[in-house]
């Protein structure tokens, strides 16, 4: 026993000196095109044994595989057990945005045996359309409060990120939040187009922050509720995946305004990166758009560009599962890259956003991920045709496969909606 506690000293004196030498080891982040190196990209149209998938029939069981590795190697695998869904509704006010909508705010309860977790949700439906109509819906970062400025949105009671420029103190959400995010949330725009527009709060699914996956929606479950070995248990991408899902449930089920086979998912950075994973793991979504969403999300792994899977690893050692770290500066090891996770939302329509200065989220990455998973769309009978090469800034390509670069930094703003409406009718039209 002296001598285990002997060598835990010494290794907890040592761990600075490791840490430092895997730092040195860390190569300097890629911010030139002429810094990427040569990578290859695994086919989405091979099995893991070399057999070619070349009829649609097959797909099926490739979709299976992928599904598989990007779980165990990258987001992790959520408990394969079901919840209930329930919603209460608190609030329902006919007269939001200047009577254009109806407001409603809902709690959505998940309950798996004794346990129980709120999910606060903020609907916006149109007054004007028929009914049921289509839906976007995504997770906000920092309050359903800050997406629009209406004070009879309810302040969510649960941990927060402390940000200065949000006014959050004491990581609770204040007053002074209110409306600081609209621009992210158009929500008279998107009512005006004739969609209702659904967010919940991130925080209320899952908090963004190292835990030991033992708050959210993670303490649900107890270690009688996983198949998975400890390394390949979901992480908070996952976790937020997975409450789109849960709130989709809710609108299925007991939301008759909403369409449920028009339901989108969308997200921007992080939540761009869990909107991919929803759209890729839960087939109901009727399409999935993501916004800046850089690594792990829609940008190359192979690239190297920008962040990095180590970055990520570092800095939200939470947000993947633990057997991703041993990729950690082996990306050309990975048995996948990232255009295999949108190949799995093809047949349905999907959309990825760029911003020309967003270079940490890697543009040009994010749109070669598109095209190289565009022929599996191609093999289950949607055409596209997508360029080979992305679109001078400020351009954009329509399709069933869409995806615009505009100007400006790493943000979710009205003229990305105006770009996203516009798929999404044309997809509606189709």
């Amino acid at each position: 026993m002296r001598r285990r506690h002997t060598f835990q000293r010494i290794l907890l004196l040592l761990l600075p000196f490791i840490a430092t030498a895997q730092l040195q080891k860390m190569e300097p982040t890629r911010h030139e095109e002429s810094q990427v190196p040569a990578y290859t990209l695994p086919d989405p149209l091979v099995m893991e044994d070399g057999t070619p998938v070349a009829e649609a029939g097959q797909w099926s069981a490739r979709r299976a595989e992928l599904l598989e590795i990007l779980s165990a190697r990258q987001y992790g695998f959520a408990p394969p057990v079901p919840v209930s869904v329930k919603g209460k509704v608190v609030s329902e006010d006919s007269d939001a945005l200047d009577g254009a909508a109806t407001m409603k705010q809902v709690e959505v309860v998940l309950t798996h045996g004794d346990k129980s977790r709120t999910l606060g949700l903020l609907l916006f439906l149109p007054n004007a359309a028929a009914q049921p109509v289509p839906a976007f819906v995504g997770l906000n970062f920092f309050g359903n409060h800050t997406s629009h400025a209406d004070p009879r949105i309810r302040l969510h009671g649960n941990w927060s990120p402390n940000n200065e420029a949000l006014r959050v103190t004491d990581n609770r959400a204040t007053e002074d939040s209110r409306g600081l995010r609209a621009h992210r949330w158009p929500a008279e725009e998107i009512i005006a187009r004739g969609y209702a527009l659904a967010t919940v709060y991130a925080g209320d699914v899952d908090p963004d922050h190292e835990d030991g996956c033992k708050d959210g929606v993670h303490g649900l479950f107890g270690e009688t509720d996983h198949t998975a070995p400890p390394e390949e248990r979901w992480g908070t991408i996952a976790a937020w995946s997975w409450g789109l899902s849960r709130i989709l449930d809710y609108m299925e089920e007991s939301e008759p305004a909403v369409d449920g086979a028009r339901v989108i998912a969308l997200g921007h950075s992080r939540m761009g990166k869990a909107a991919l994973w929803a759209g890729a793991t839960d087939t109901r979504f009727a399409a999935t758009i993501s916004n800046n969403s850089g690594c792990v999300g829609a940008a190359l792994h192979r690239r190297r560009f920008g962040e990095r899977l180590v970055d990520i690893n570092t800095n939200f050692p939470h947000w993947l599962n633990d057997r991703s770290k041993s990729f950690n500066e082996r990306e050309s090891d990975l048995p996948f890259d990232q255009h295999q996770l949108l190949a799995l939302i093809a047949p349905r329509p999907l959309y990825v956003a760029s911003a020309a200065e967003d270079l940490w989220a890697d543009p040009k990455g994010e749109f070669l991920a598109l095209l190289h998973a565009e022929p599996v769309w191609q093999l289950l009978g949607i055409r596209s045709d997508l360029p080979r090469e992305m679109p001078d800034v400020g351009g954009s390509l329509t399709g069933p496969l869409g995806y615009h670069i505009r100007p400006g930094k790493h943000d979710l703003l009205s003229e990305d909606w105006v770009r996203f409406l516009d798929f999404t009718d044309r997809m509606a039209g189709s």
